[in-house]
């Protein structure tokens, strides 16, 4: 694992790289977590682990200590920095990902033409808080590449409606149910560690389905596949 700081037109944030893989997955937090926290860090062992290359990053807002978000351009700036960064190192086979926030700014990029093979967003936060009538649909038929939506049957920012009439007819989208799970992808008589599992299988076996596996480097006298 390596932490360095990554260069953004907002400045300076801290990244952390891990695993050796030929195919990236830029993990990008939510909006109430950074990228140590426990279902960050988490996710992006047990992805290195399974052959892949994982980035993540922190927002500026975070990096500098504040407890809000920034406004959606600044984000996509750090976000888009991060993705060339990844892209430098993995070429085309750049995953983009992330939790809740993350992962709706991975759909936008993705819309807006960033280059990818595919996204992958863990809890998709189709409306605010309290605010249903807010739908953050109108971008993700642009998506022009496979697209993975884990979601819980109990995420209350997206209710099983609303994924099946917002994301499922989408002819690039696959959604993925995680039966009793919330938004934080927390369910009763799971422990956490068994819940990262289940999201990391569920994300590599999808991989694996659509644009193969991560193809990690041979160690010493093994073949590469």
């Amino acid at each position: 694992m390596t932490r360095f700081v990554l260069d953004t037109d907002a400045g300076g944030v801290p990244a952390v790289l891990e695993g050796d893989g030929q195919t990236g997955i830029l993990l990008a937090t939510g909006a109430g977590a950074g990228q140590d926290h426990p279902g960050v860090a988490g996710l992006r062992t047990r992805l290195a682990a399974s052959g892949y290359r994982v980035m993540t990053f922190e927002y500026a807002y975070r990096a500098a200590g504040r407890p809000f978000p920034d406004r959606q351009p600044k984000l996509l700036a750090v976000h888009r920095a991060a993705a060339r960064r990844l892209r430098d190192e993995v070429g085309e086979r750049l995953v983009l990902a992330g939790r809740s926030m993350g992962g709706r700014m991975s759909t936008i990029l993705a819309a807006e033409g960033e280059p990818c093979a595919a996204v992958v967003v863990y809890g998709y936060p189709l409306h605010p808080p309290g605010k249903p009538d807010r739908l953050r649909v109108d971008h993700l038929p642009r998506i022009p590449v496979p697209a993975l939506f884990i979601s819980g049957d109990h995420d209350a920012l997206a209710p099983p409606e609303a994924i099946r009439r917002h994301l499922e007819p989408l002819p690039a989208a696959t959604v993925a149910w995680i039966e009793g799970a919330d938004h934080s992808f927390r369910r009763r008589g799971t422990a956490p560690e068994a819940m990262l599992d289940e999201l990391a299988r569920i994300t590599t076996e999808w991989l694996s389905a659509t644009i193969g596996p991560g193809l990690a480097d041979a160690g010493p006298g093994r073949d590469n596949p």
